[in-house]
């Protein structure tokens, strides 16, 4: 592949939100927070990238630019409840103006959850992405949000959406407003170099799972369609470099803007491979990228009837060999080899017994409505065992 110069990976868009692209863009981070009018802005992370130096930069600089930053980062890998109740205490007690949404999804989540709560008079789960529940939301009352994402997997950055988990009962649930997306993101590859491999291939298969389960989803919705497809070019061109040599930051780059493209696209809609997932790590604590990856080929063949010709159509854009559906599961089958993802749901501690406490689970989930496939508890079953043993039919 001819090398690139990632400083030519540079680039400021306006879809679907503000995004300020390319390294180095950080630099920017006080003149975005001071356009959307904050004056004393909360950072929020999560416990392990707070103790790094580009928190530390990002706050000295901020400081230096006369917007003194707070920092919240009691949150867990996978948020409960809890976390947003206490940032929007930290936010309250430190008069804060605005949010910093700094970090992974997980982080990203929380702080769009805080700037969304910060003055609502109604508990968090009364604004579920149920029906119009989203209109319950004091819209005028929201803080604004400058998001900057660490990782590329999520796409929590360009996400009208925070996940979080209802402790009481195990359930994640998604917590919806269409101002919930922030207003300006920075897109900066360079944060990200310093991902280890194993984290790089689990967020990157996060972001593949968003562009191919929205692509697969029945919603007629052309535009999605078209920046699922583009997105899965750039993992497959792109994930494996960025997982053998972290410091590519073209391959961060590029990363990045796939992460960004899967959550525009799935707009449209998911289906049984966040269905399962999202009920997989409420209840085991699994990470989401990695739990995607790992039903990914399963939920792929259960879905194969209805999807062949769009399996098909990718299969040729990706330019695999003799375009089919199985062309596309082997390639998935073989990137996951080549980065080191676990093959089956057993390999990472959830095993076959647990089918029928998570099967109900996942017909629940939001995103078992736009499975190509209907869903039920049985059929949810049987795919979950596929996942667990291996069974690829």
């Amino acid at each position: 592949m001819t090398a690139i110069d990632p400083k030519t990976l540079r680039g400021n868009w306006n879809y679907p939100t503000t995004v300020k692209f390319g390294p180095g863009r950080i630099a920017e981070l006080a003149e975005a927070c001071r356009g959307l009018g904050m004056t004393s802005p909360l950072l929020v992370t999560d416990p392990g990238l707070a103790q790094l130096p580009m928190v530390a930069a990002a706050i000295a600089a901020n400081g230096t630019a006369g917007l003194p930053t707070g920092l919240f980062s009691a949150l867990r890998a996978n948020p409960v409840g809890r976390n947003v109740e206490d940032g929007v205490a930290a936010f309250k007690r430190g008069r804060h103006d605005g949010v910093i949404a700094f970090g992974g999804g997980s982080a990203l989540d929380v702080a769009k959850a805080v700037a969304l709560m910060v003055a609502q008079t109604r508990p968090l789960w009364d604004f579920e992405d149920v029906g119009d529940w989203w209109t319950r939301v004091n819209a005028a009352a929201m803080a604004p949000v400058v998001a900057v994402p660490t990782t590329s997997g999520t796409g929590s950055e360009v996400g009208r959406v925070s996940v979080i988990t209802d402790e009481s009962i195990h359930v994640k649930k998604l917590i919806f407003h269409p101002r919930m997306m922030p207003a300006v993101v920075i897109d900066d590859p360079e944060l990200t170099v310093g991902l280890p491999p194993h984290i790089t291939a689990a967020v990157g298969m996060d972001a593949l799972s968003h562009n191919l389960e929205a692509y697969c989803s029945p919603v007629f919705h052309p535009l999605a369609d078209g920046i699922a497809l583009e997105g899965m070019r750039l993992v497959r061109d792109w994930l494996p470099r960025a997982v053998a040599d972290g410091r590519d930051v073209a391959a961060r780059a590029y990363m990045m803007a796939a992460s960004t493209m899967g959550a525009t696209a799935f707009q449209k809609g998911l289906g049984a491979m966040h269905a399962l997932s999202h009920p997989i790590g409420a209840n085991f604590d699994t990470h989401h990228g990695l739990t995607n990856a790992v039903v990914m080929p399963y939920v792929l063949a259960f879905n194969r009837g209805a999807i062949a010709d769009k399996l098909t159509a990718l299969a040729r854009y990706l330019g695999l060999v003799q375009p089919s559906p199985a062309a596309v599961i082997d390639w998935v089958l073989e990137l996951r080899r080549t980065i080191g993802i676990a093959h089956t749901l057993k390999d990472i501690g959830v095993g076959p017994e647990h089918a029928d406490r998570i099967a109900p689970l996942a017909l629940k989930d939001a995103s078992a409505g736009t499975n190509p496939i209907p869903l039920d508890v049985g059929n949810l079953t049987r795919l979950f065992h596929d996942a667990a043993e291996g069974n690829l039919g």
